[in-house]
């Protein structure tokens, strides 16, 4: 296989000679370093190594050039190459556009010119971005395939397990040329699907989420058995705790039982956090923070429940649904919460066959030119009404009460109001739901008549409720009547402690019933369901953790 590519863009032909020089001298005999002198050109040149087969690792882009600057080059050529690494090479002045560039093309890095010495400055932002590039799999290269039935819910749990992990798949309907071919060239009938076959050749049929995990990249074994801090839960809380504990030396462990980012990692746009006033993608702020997190040491584990918590001395045991253990200092629950399920048995049949918790991003493509129903009226809401938009041929969008202004961002609101696909349907619910092998229609009812309506429907996305993940620590740490995990000075009534308390002073402000074991995000009784507030809530958790761990 060709040596992979790093391609350099720039219209001054003194600074493209300089930049190819320079990094020629470093990786030449690695990579095969290609410069262009326009935007038009390079895009030439990437189509041809694509044409090709070929990898491209890097690329670096003057942001002043004419008729295509730096950032629209970028942006074209990531329809090419999504997974190169993207560098922008500006000016003192142009930092602004630069950092406009990190929202509109996911910019890896903007490099200012000049960058000599190359050692000090140029070296090693191209040794990082290698390195990145190098761990993240290529699907034009090492391509994993699942083949499936459209209306199958196994194979919908598959593709939405590889989605959410940001694992690149490719789809092949099993009644198809190729999925025919690759079912039988692997022995198995259409009826066992889902089919998956790995980068490497593996056939893996009807997977279980560890062993698909295991099979294509994704971590499920610790390393050890003791840590000094053990995360549960890989939500924007979780991966803010890891990320912070990793950083600060405390040897740490992150434990997902689905996929890293959350309910907030399927969000197709965020629009209101900080630093991103274009708006981020779930799966681009999750890729981040776990390349952040494991980039600083920690481990993450993914495919993994968390069925027990226990304080044995001075050690917090987290034990696994196989039944293997691991201890740490101290623990930060990041759990979550997931969609509260629709309370209505007929619909409950067509989970994965039409009706979706979430995973609008898995099946958004799908949908292309066909009517979508949403319930829900909170942001979750209208952010997959919003993305689902582009796709629909119409969005109805369902809540119960008179409009969207008592549990919608007011910027999300006016966006709906703007989007002419988009209906919403105040005092509507959906009741119930028909279909033979998938859904194919819903019943709508009007809460204040109680009059039922029936409508052709094959899409229902649920978007509804907050239930927080806690079963599992029942009689362990307190938690409030909903099940969300009571922290800090709400465990002190009328200035008593709780009588099970075990240490003189009162517990720290995210420290649960349990000495040690801090509460994060979501999962805190009364804390703010925002992504903001849920990263600040894991990075302060740390703070507590080093407290707690200087008293003992």
């Amino acid at each position: 296989m060709a040596n992979p590519t790093i391609l350099t863009v720039d219209d001054d032909p003194a600074v493209s000679r300089a930049v190819a020089r320079d990094i020629r001298r470093r990786y030449g005999d690695q990579y095969r370093i290609v410069r262009a002198v326009s935007g038009a050109e390079a895009l030439e040149a990437l189509r041809e190594i694509k044409l090709r087969g070929e990898r491209l690792a890097v690329m670096l882009a003057d942001y002043r050039m004419p008729q295509m600057n730096g950032i629209e080059f970028l942006e074209a050529a990531m329809d090419l190459f999504p997974l190169a690494r993207r560098v922008l090479l500006t000016a003192y002045a142009d930092t602004g556009a630069a950092i406009d560039a990190i929202n509109v093309v996911d910019l890896d890095h903007y490099l200012l010119k000049p960058w000599n010495p190359p050692e000090e400055h140029l070296y090693p932002v191209i040794d990082e971005l290698l390195d990145v590039w190098a761990t993240t799999p290529d699907p034009g290269i090492t391509e994993t395939r699942v083949v499936g039935h459209r209306w199958s819910a196994p194979s919908f749990a598959v593709r939405d397990f590889l989605a959410r992990n940001l694992v690149p798949y490719r789809w092949l309907p099993a009644d198809e040329p190729e999925g025919s071919r690759l079912l039988a060239a692997a022995g198995v009938a259409p009826s066992d699907v889902p089919l998956v076959v790995t980068a490497d050749g593996t056939s893996l049929v009807a997977p279980a989420e560890k062993e698909l995990a295991a099979h294509v990249g994704l971590s499920t074994t610790p390393t050890s058995d003791f840590y000094d801090l053990v995360v549960v839960g890989g939500g924007p809380a979780g991966l803010g705790a890891a990320v912070y504990g990793a950083s600060e030396g405390l040897r740490t462990v992150l434990v997902e039982r689905e996929a890293t980012g959350g309910q907030a990692g399927q969000s197709s746009r965020i629009e209101n956090y900080l630093g991103f006033p274009d708006g981020v993608s779930g799966a681009q702020l999750t890729d981040r923070a776990r390349r952040q997190a494991l980039k600083f040491g920690a481990e993450i584990l993914s495919a993994r429940e968390v069925v027990g918590l226990e304080a044995a001395g001075s050690g917090r045991v987290v034990r696994f649904g196989q039944g293997s253990a691991i201890t740490a200092h101290t623990v930060v629950l990041a759990t979550g919460v997931s969609y509260r399920r629709l309370a209505t048995s007929s619909l409950d049949e067509f989970t994965g066959t039409g009706v979706f918790y979430g995973s609008t991003v898995t099946e958004a493509s799908t949908c292309s030119g066909e009517e979508v129903y949403l319930v829900g009226g909170a942001n979750s809401a209208g952010q997959a009404a919003v993305y689902l938009s582009r796709y629909a041929r119409r969005v109805h969008l369902l809540i119960r009460g008179a409009d969207l202004t008592s549990s919608m961002s007011s910027y999300l609101i006016d966006q709906i109001n703007g989007i002419d696909q988009i209906v919403v349907h105040p005092w509507t619910e959906a009741v119930g739901g028909k279909g033979d092998g998938h859904l194919q229609q819903l019943t709508l009812r009007d809460v204040r008549s109680g009059a039922t309506d029936s409508v052709d429907a094959s899409w229902l996305f649920v978007f509804i409720g907050a239930e927080p993940r806690t079963e599992w620590l029942e009689g362990v740490v307190e938690r409030d009547e909903r099940g969300f995990v009571i922290t800090g000075p709400d465990l002190v009534a009328d200035g008593r402690r709780l009588a099970n308390w075990p240490l003189p002073r009162d517990p720290y402000h995210l420290e649960s019933s349990v000495p040690g074991v801090f509460a994060a995000g979501d999962v805190r009784a009364a804390s703010l369901k925002r992504v903001a507030s849920a990263v600040g809530d894991g990075a302060m958790a740390i703070s507590l953790v080093h407290r707690y761990l200087e008293s003992q």
